[in-house]
């Protein structure tokens, strides 16, 4: 039985009274303040004030305890808006938003579907608001975004992680390999990347997102408008099999 179906252990009346939520929001706080290596079951309890043992009458495993941490995070990951467009700007900003307020979610996000149920609420938004999309064509639409969206965030937490370590913000990183950049565009061998380097606008974080993001919805966008004149996304050999059993897809 997954832990989200698995009954919680009732209440006892002891020094220290205990639930998954308590559990979870240690392990979260812990996780904010030091990353995931800061977690472990053993921590959590100690943060609690309890015994180790206590907690595996609520959680099996720290896979489990970070399955729950994932979909906690996932309950400030709120699609909203009219149509599918807004639904999906607001499902990749609030992840992205979600991420960088607990940046350990960074390293956690991709895989295997989170089936939590936070998640699924989340999801079932995000569907909703693709109502009269071809059914083939909802969950790869989905999934672009959501893969643009932790390609970005990983990147965003990258630097900011290198920032940490190094000690070096982006501009002093900029000027220390500028003088080795200069070098290497004088010799002709770039001209394309040179041009953009010296003569594109340089973009913040939150504008490269932003405009990334827009690329992507246009081309949906777009996607939308043609199959509305040529007919179903996928038609004749490149509609996949359907599955008779199994595993649900996504």
């Amino acid at each position: 039985m997954l832990v989200w179906e698995r009954p919680e252990p009732p209440n006892r009346p002891v020094p220290a009274p205990l639930n998954r939520e308590r559990i979870v929001t240690a392990a979260i706080r812990l996780a904010d303040a030091d990353g995931l290596d800061a977690v472990s079951l053993r921590k959590v309890a100690a943060a609690l004030g309890v015994g180790p043992m206590r907690l595996y009458s609520y959680i099996a495993s720290k896979e489990e305890l970070l399955d729950l941490m994932v979909d906690a995070v996932h309950a400030e990951i709120r699609p909203a808006g009219d149509g599918w467009r807004e639904a999906l700007r607001s499902l990749a900003e609030s992840t992205r938003r979600a991420a960088h307020e607990h940046e350990w979610l960074a390293d956690l996000l991709g895989g295997r579907p989170q089936l939590g149920p936070h998640a699924l609420a989340g999801g079932e938004a995000v569907v909703a608001a693709l109502d009269g999309v071809d059914v083939d064509a909802v969950m790869p639409v989905v999934a672009a975004v959501n893969a643009y969206v932790i390609g970005a965030v990983r990147r965003e937490i990258a630097e900011r992680r290198a920032e940490r370590a190094t000690g070096m913000d982006e501009k002093r990183w900029q000027a220390a390999l500028g003088p080795y950049l200069e070098r290497t565009f004088a010799t002709g061998r770039f001209p394309a990347l040179a041009t953009v380097v010296r003569d594109a606008a340089h973009l913040d974080a939150d504008r490269t997102f932003r405009i990334g993001l827009d690329f992507l919805l246009d081309g949906i966008e777009a996607r939308f408008s043609g199959v509305a004149r040529r007919g179903p996304l996928l038609r004749g050999d490149a509609r996949p099999k359907r599955r008779t059993g199994g595993a649900a897809r996504g």
